[in-house]
């Protein structure tokens, strides 16, 4: 299931083409998946054993205005050692962007390591 968050956009978000700029989308996924991981899982995002291996974003309009994104967070199938989290980035009801990070466990060492049960129990009991 989603999780949905609210993300401010700023007059500093945008470019000199007086919409937001590219990268900040991918700020507005990470401040979700900060909200995610801690509202849903019960984990904070700070935790040195999470991180991401890959981040795609794929733009459909852009965001001219400040005021509020609406970000949806959806867990994707659980892997041994990552999952993948996929976002829709809303402004003003319209869907602006796409996206999909991997999370990747990490073990003491740094190394790749089995998701904890834990997170696989938090994901699977979200309404």
């Amino acid at each position: 299931m989603s999780f949905v968050t609210e993300v401010a956009v700023r007059f500093r978000d945008h470019d000199s083409f007086g919409h937001v700029n590219n990268a900040v989308y991918a700020t507005y996924c990470e401040q979700a998946r900060v909200r995610y991981f801690e509202d849903v899982m019960g984990v904070p995002l700070s935790d040195p054993h999470i991180v991401v291996a890959h981040l795609e974003l794929d733009y459909q309009a852009p965001i001219e205005g400040v005021g509020t994104a609406e970000v949806e967070v959806e867990a994707g199938e659980i892997g041994d050692k990552s999952f993948p989290l996929y976002y829709t980035v809303s402004y003003e009801s319209e869907v602006v962007a796409t996206g999909e990070t991997v999370q990747v466990a990490m073990d003491e060492t740094g190394r790749p390591t089995r998701v904890p049960d834990s997170w696989r129990d938090a994901i699977a009991a979200h309404p």
